[in-house]
C-alpha cells in the first residue's frame, strides 16, 4: 500500500461492501456498487491496474430464520438471492471482475487460515459472556435472534447492532430486555464461552492506521472515538449451526461458528484470489495486493516499512458499516500478517421523495422496478452519481429523475452529440480533414486533467460532471459559431467548427465511460472507432476520430410525463397498501397501534409553566463529522440565534430546512455532542421526526404556552 499518486506501479483493487443474500436489491443497495464500478472504471481510465471485486454475504442469523420461515436450508435459501444479485449487477452495468459468496471454498479456507493466524500470535482469547437464551425453546440465541433495547442510546436494537438509534455494533450479552424473536418471549441470559479476537493488541496500529488512512471524512473522523477510548474485544464466535465452523483444535470450540463479519470482509481476499488465479498472476497477482511480497507479516508494531509493500485497496461501502471496516477489518488483517487498506469510502443513504428509504412500508424503489420500468442502466447510474457528493445522501424521486435526464442527458450531451455528428456526416461523410484548433484542444486537455484529479480524490460525482461540462462547452462552442452559416460563405472555417465538434464528441465518449458506460459503448459505435470505448487509455480523447462515420441517432430518449406519472401512482399504492397492511397486522384499535403508551405520572401547572418553548427559525443546517444522523443548525429564536444538535440527518434534506419554522425546548440543559454544543432542543413527532411548528406566523421568539 502506499500514497503515491494514481496511477501507481502496485496493482489496485476496488472491492464493495457485500450485499446479504437476505431480500430483494433496491436503489438504495446500488449506490454503493455503482459508485465502487465507476471509480474501477476511472482508475483503469488513468493506466491504474484495478480489479473490481465483491460477492455476497450468505451467512449470518437473519438468513438461517428466513430460511428457515421458508422451510429450506439457510444455504439454498441464500444461493437464491446470489444468483438473482449476480444477474441484476450487469443489468445496471456493474461489471465486478469476480463475484463470489461467503461460503465458497475459497473464502472458507482463507478465513480458517485468519483465524488460526490470530490463534497462533496470541491474539485470540476464551471469555465467559451473557448469552440470551429462548428458555420455551431451549437454545441459545445469537444475533437476530434476539432484540431488545441498546445500553447506549436507548433505542431499539436487533441482533448485533443499534441500527436503528446510534449505530454501534453490539456484543452478545449488551442488549436489554431481550425479546426472543423465534416466540416473542422474554429471553434470559446464561453464560456461555466464546472466542474473542483481542483487539486492545491493534488500538495503538488502529490509532495510526486511521492517521493514515484516506477516503470520506466520515470514515475517517466516525472510528476515532472508538479506538481513543478503551477498546472492546470483538466475540468472534456465535452459537448457531449456519456459518464457517471455528477452527479449534481437540474439540476446542467444535460447537461454534464464526461470526459473520469475521468471514465477510474475508471475502473481499478470496474474490481477489478467484480473480486471481481465473486469468492468471501473471496478469493480475492477489497476493501482491493483499500480502508482503507474497508472504504474511505479523506483528502489531507500526514499522515505516508496512507501506513499502503491498497493492492498493480500495473499500467503498455504506456508512451504517464504517465501525467493521475501519476498526475491525485492519485489525483483522494485521493479526493475519495482510496489507491494510489504502482507502475506505462512505456513502451517504438514499431517500424517496424526499423521505427516508423504507423497504417495511415499501417506500423504495426496486431494481427490477427499474429496470422493469425500460429505463435504460445508464441513466440510473447517472442520477445516482450525481446527485451528491459521495458521503451525502442522495433522493431519489420519479420527477427529479425525469427531469435530470431530459435537461442533462438529452437537452445537453445528447443534443450537442446528435447535432455535430448529423452535421459532420451530412456535410463531409464523417469526420472534416481540418486539424483541432488550439482552444478545443486546450478545452479537451483542461477536461483530461479534471478527470485525472477526480480519480485521485475518490470524487464520482465531479468524474460524472467532466463530460456535461464539456458538452456543455460544445454546446456554446457550436451555437456560438453556427457552421449552418458558414458552409456556403466561409467554408472552410465550417470545416474547422465541425472538426473541432466531431473532436468534442470523441472526448466526451471517453470521460463519461465510467459512470456512463453503455452509452459510451454506443456513442464510440456511431463514431465508427475499433474495439471498446472500455480499452483505451485517456490519451484517446485527442487522437483524430475515424474520416467517415454514418449518421447517428439519438443516443438519449425523452422521458415522458405520462409514464412518469404511472411510476409516481405505482409507488404511492405500494407504500398505502403496506401501511393498511401493518394496521391490519396489529390487534386492537388500528390508529393507536403504533403509539408509545400514555406516561401514567403526571406534572403540576407549576411544572409545565417551567418549560419554555419558543417559536423558532432554522436559519442554516450542516452535517455533523462523524455522526450519521446528527445535524448542526442555526435556530433563529427572536432574542439571539442558538446552536442546536438534532437527530434529523437521515429524515429531512438538509438544503430544505433553512426557512423552516419550528418549536425549540429553550431551557434544555445545554449538551455537547461529537464536540459540538448544543443550546436546545428542536421539537418533532414519531420516527419521521415530524417537526412541530405553528398554524399561523407567530413572531420569532413567542413563547408555546
Amino acid at each position: 500500500m502506499s500514497h503515491d499518486e494514481f496511477p501507481t506501479d502496485r496493482p489496485a483493487v476496488v472491492t464493495c461492501g457485500l450485499p446479504y443474500a437476505n431480500g430483494d436489491l433496491h436503489v438504495g443497495h446500488l449506490r454503493t456498487y455503482v459508485d465502487g464500478d465507476a471509480l474501477s472504471r476511472g482508475l483503469r481510465r488513468i493506466g491504474q491496474q484495478t480489479a473490481f471485486v465483491c460477492g455476497s454475504d450468505m451467512h449470518g442469523t437473519p438468513v438461517a430464520v428466513n430460511a428457515a420461515k421458508e422451510g429450506v436450508e439457510p444455504r439454498e435459501f441464500a444461493l437464491q438471492y446470489h444468483e438473482t444479485y449476480a444477474e441484476t449487477f450487469p443489468q445496471f452495468n456493474v461489471e465486478f471482475d469476480n463475484y463470489g459468496h461467503t461460503d465458497d471454498e475459497t473464502n472458507t479456507e482463507l478465513t480458517q487460515e485468519f483465524v488460526r493466524s490470530w490463534i497462533d500470535e496470541g491474539h485470540i482469547q476464551e471469555q465467559e459472556i451473557e448469552v440470551a437464551w429462548d428458555t420455551e425453546e431451549d437454545q441459545p440465541l445469537p444475533d437476530r435472534f434476539v432484540e431488545g433495547t441498546c445500553p447506549y442510546c436507548g433505542e431499539k436494537a436487533r441482533g448485533d447492532e443499534c441500527d436503528e438509534g446510534c449505530q454501534r455494533h453490539l456484543e452478545p450479552g449488551e442488549i436489554e430486555d431481550p425479546v426472543s424473536t423465534i416466540t416473542g418471549n422474554p429471553a434470559e441470559y446464561r453464560t456461555r464461552e466464546h472466542k474473542f479476537l483481542r483487539l486492545a493488541d491493534f488500538q495503538e496500529y488502529l490509532q495510526g492506521f486511521l492517521d493514515r488512512i484516506e477516503g470520506t471524512d466520515n470514515a475517517q473522523n466516525q472510528p476515532r472515538e472508538w479506538v481513543e477510548g478503551e477498546l472492546q474485544d470483538l466475540c468472534i464466535t456465535r452459537d448457531m449451526d449456519w456459518g464457517i465452523d471455528y477452527p479449534g483444535e481437540d474439540g476446542d470450540g467444535e460447537d461454534l461458528v464464526l461470526y459473520v463479519w469475521v468471514d465477510a470482509p474475508i471475502e473481499y481476499v478470496a474474490s481477489t484470489k478467484q480473480y486471481s488465479e481465473r486469468v492468471g498472476s501473471e496478469e493480475y497477482d492477489w497476493e501482491q495486493v493483499w500480502k508482503f511480497d507474497g508472504e504474511t507479516r505479523h506483528g502489531t508494531e507500526w514499522d515505516d516499512s508496512w507501506t513499502d509493500e503491498g497493492g492498493e485497496i480500495i473499500h467503498v461501502i455504506g456508512r451504517d458499516i464504517i465501525q467493521h471496516h475501519a476498526v475491525f477489518w485492519p485489525a483483522m488483517l494485521r493479526g493475519a500478517g495482510y496489507n491494510e487498506p489504502r482507502t475506505i469510502l462512505a456513502t451517504g443513504f438514499v431517500g424517496i421523495d424526499g423521505k427516508a428509504l423504507s423497504t417495511s412500508r415499501n417506500r423504495a424503489v426496486w431494481a427490477d422496478e427499474y429496470l422493469d420500468a425500460g429505463f435504460h442502466p445508464d441513466l440510473f447510474r447517472y442520477y445516482i452519481a450525481t446527485g451528491a457528493g459521495l458521503e451525502t445522501d442522495v433522493d431519489f424521486s420519479w420527477n427529479r429523475f425525469q427531469e435530470r435526464v431530459n435537461g442533462e442527458l438529452v437537452g445537453n450531451v445528447g443534443n450537442f452529440i446528435y447535432r455535430s455528428l448529423l452535421f459532420a456526416e451530412r456535410n463531409y461523410d464523417g469526420t472534416p480533414e481540418a486539424a483541432v484548433s488550439d482552444d478545443v484542444r486546450d478545452r479537451i486537455e483542461d477536461a483530461l486533467d479534471g478527470f485525472e484529479a477526480a480519480v485521485r480524490e475518490y470524487d464520482v460525482r465531479t468524474l460524472a460532471d467532466v463530460a456535461i461540462e464539456l458538452s456543455n462547452f460544445g454546446n456554446e462552442y457550436i451555437q456560438r459559431n453556427e457552421p449552418w452559416n458558414l458552409v456556403d460563405d466561409d467554408p472552410e472555417r465550417a470545416e474547422q467548427v465541425i472538426r473541432d465538434c466531431v473532436q468534442l464528441t470523441k472526448a466526451v465518449a471517453v470521460v463519461m465511460q465510467p459512470v456512463l458506460p453503455g452509452k459510451a459503448e454506443r456513442l464510440w459505435g456511431q463514431l465508427n472507432e475499433e474495439g471498446s470505448v472500455a480499452d483505451v487509455s485517456l490519451d484517446a480523447a485527442l487522437e483524430a476520430p475515424p474520416a467517415e462515420f454514418d449518421a447517428p441517432e439519438e443516443l438519449f430518449e425523452q422521458v415522458e410525463d405520462d409514464h412518469i406519472e404511472d411510476l409516481n401512482a405505482e409507488l404511492q399504492n405500494r407504500v398505502e397498501a403496506a401501511s393498511e397492511d401493518d394496521a391490519d397486522d396489529e390487534s386492537g384499535d388500528a390508529d393507536a397501534a403504533d403509539l408509545e403508551p400514555l406516561v401514567e405520572d403526571r406534572i403540576g401547572f407549576e411544572d409545565f409553566q417551567g418549560v419554555d418553548m419558543r417559536v423558532g427559525e432554522i436559519v442554516a443546517a450542516e452535517p455533523v463529522d462523524g455522526a450519521d444522523k446528527l445535524l448542526r443548525l442555526e435556530v433563529d429564536i427572536g432574542h439571539e440565534v442558538r446552536q442546536v444538535v438534532a437527530g434529523l440527518a437521515e429524515l429531512h434534506q438538509i438544503d430544505d430546512l433553512p426557512g423552516t419554522r419550528v418549536i425549540l425546548l429553550a431551557n434544555m440543559e445545554k449538551a455537547e455532542l461529537f464536540g459540538i454544543e448544543s443550546n436546545g432542543m428542536v421539537l418533532a413527532a414519531g420516527d419521521e421526526a415530524d417537526l412541530l411548528t405553528t398554524h399561523e406566523d407567530a413572531p420569532l421568539g413567542t413563547r408555546v404556552q
